[in-house]
């Protein structure tokens, strides 16, 4: 006996998609879409990652288990994860994500350092296209995370990305407020809801909540929560906060 399920998934271009997946007997998980699991990305002690994983090693495929989307899953939603370089994106889509997910970072080089904003000397590799990642919240849930670039001149990428998204988590940075207002302002233009987490790297200067809103001239009804991208709990309950903004949200506007 084989079982199927269907998933709606909004892609980029603003449609929607629907996938059918089968699993046979034998097959660990559910039915749904199967990805590879395991990854080998490396997160530095500023919260920024460094890939050193054999992505286009396909050897391994075979040996490597698949994780299958929940049969108890009933809706799924596309969320953007949004910042300036060097904030961590990328590092909290690898914390979460369950299954093996895709990065296209790149070396940082001397025509892109003519173009970009300085960040910490750590920091030597860049998102240039988008990070992927996929969880599953409380089983019935499934969240497709998409990473944005932080640089200004891939925006119209970024613009790309936001189409068909229910919502967004915007990473910020306390040691450099004001490199996330782009970030922050290109929401609100594209009228994406969103919540915000600050990233608590380890020599950032701790601030109280009023302080922080003020500066970033949040409305009310913005959460604002404190994380750790490299804390898994940490970052679930960001997108958690995230999640529960929007069903309020929609649940005001019906």
């Amino acid at each position: 006996m084989r079982a199927s399920s269907e998933i709606s998934m909004a892609g980029t271009d603003g449609t929607t998609r629907t996938d059918h997946h089968t699993a046979h007997p034998g097959h660990p998980g559910h039915p749904g879409h199967a990805d590879r699991t395991t990854r080998t990305d490396h997160t530095n002690e500023t919260g920024e990652t460094d890939e050193t994983g054999d992505t286009d090693d396909m050897d391994d495929m075979d040996d490597t288990p698949v994780m299958y989307v929940e049969s108890s899953v009933a809706g799924a939603a596309k969320i953007l994860v949004v910042g300036p370089m060097g904030v961590g994106k990328t590092t909290l889509i690898g914390t979460v994500s369950e299954i093996k997910p895709l990065s296209t970072e790149a070396t940082m080089s001397q025509a892109g350092a003519r173009l970009d904003t300085k960040v910490r000397p750590s920091k030597t590799t860049t998102t240039v296209a988008l990070d992927f990642g996929r969880i599953t919240l409380g089983g019935e849930l499934v969240l497709y995370l998409f990473g944005t670039p932080g640089q200004q001149r891939f925006l119209p990428a970024w613009k790309d990305l936001a189409r068909g998204a229910l919502g967004a988590l915007a990473l910020v940075d306390t040691r450099d407020l004001e490199a996330s207002f782009d970030a922050i302002g290109h929401l609100e233009d594209l009228d994406v809801p969103f919540s915000v987490a600050v990233n608590a790297f380890p020599d950032s200067t701790p601030h109280n909540e009023d302080d922080l809103r003020s500066a970033l001239d949040l409305l009310p009804h913005t959460p604002l929560v404190i994380c750790d991208a490299r804390e898994h709990k940490s970052s679930v309950q960001a997108l958690i906060s995230l999640v529960s903004h929007l069903i309020e949200t929609l649940t005001e506007a019906s």
